[in-house]
């Protein structure tokens, strides 16, 4: 942005105008309040919606209506329920040119089979924008290929079982899906432009060298179990089944 307004003002620059744009700032306020007594990530599915709705709060008068742009930070973004129905319309509230949230992890594409209850895949944003995607473009050749896949190894040894719901995202970059996510997350009554922009893969690898546990962005189970768990999950979402795979 600096060096943009830099280059605007031509050759010759004032010092004046120079010192005003080097002095900009990001502003970094408490915008959002939330309540520490509440976490829908492990609230049980039936009682998730109605509890987003009461999980924040927000800090009035620290966004320029309409000039400012709002930048959030989010952990992870798993099935996007509290950001669609609680954050982004708060934060809409306080008439924000632009909403920004920035997942400091990758998409979360694939369910865990290790202890985190992240087992059905048709939770998962990144997953519905991807099926949205195939919708779009007229794909669906490639879930009933995927689902043929799976059921023909359904009953084979686990070390033999291949991840074929890589095959799902594989026609799209992670931008057209991070931008899919954002069209979706966004609710239809608001005002504020909604961009979501995800980590990278290789991002995450760079700033976590010694933790190289990537399995629920890519799909690469460090045992033959998880293969055999996230072909089950695809089989279930096909036939419409709302169970976890394992």
């Amino acid at each position: 942005v600096k060096l943009r307004k830099i280059q605007k003002l031509g050759a010759n620059p004032s010092e004046e105008e120079l010192r005003s744009i080097l002095q900009i700032r990001t502003r970094i306020d408490k915008v959002a309040i939330k309540d520490a007594k509440l976490r829908t990530f492990i609230t049980q599915d039936y009682a998730r919606d109605d509890m987003v709705a009461h999980e924040y709060d927000v800090t009035n008068g620290t966004v320029k209506q309409g000039v400012d742009n709002l930048v959030m930070i989010d952990d992870s973004i798993v099935r996007g329920t509290t950001l669609k129905k609680s954050i982004i319309r708060m934060l809409d509230r306080l008439k924000p040119k632009k909403i920004v949230i920035v997942s400091s992890a990758p998409q979360i594409r694939f369910p865990d089979c290790y202890g985190i209850d992240m087992a059905k895949l048709g939770d998962f944003i990144a997953f519905q924008a991807a099926i949205e995607l195939i919708k779009d473009r007229g794909m669906e050749m490639i879930l009933d290929d995927v689902y043929l896949k799976c059921q023909n190894q359904a009953s084979a040894p686990k070390e033999q079982v291949k991840n074929y719901v890589k095959e799902i995202f594989e026609p799209f970059t992670a931008d057209e899906i991070s931008a899919k996510i954002s069209q979706m997350l966004r609710p239809k009554d608001i005002n504020a432009e909604v961009e979501i922009i995800y980590q990278t893969i290789e991002g995450l690898h760079e700033a976590c060298p010694e933790n190289l546990g990537d399995w629920y962005f890519t799909g690469d189970y460090p045992t033959p179990g998880g293969n055999k768990v996230v072909n089950r999950a695809f089989i279930n979402y096909m036939e419409g089944k709302n169970v976890r795979a394992y």
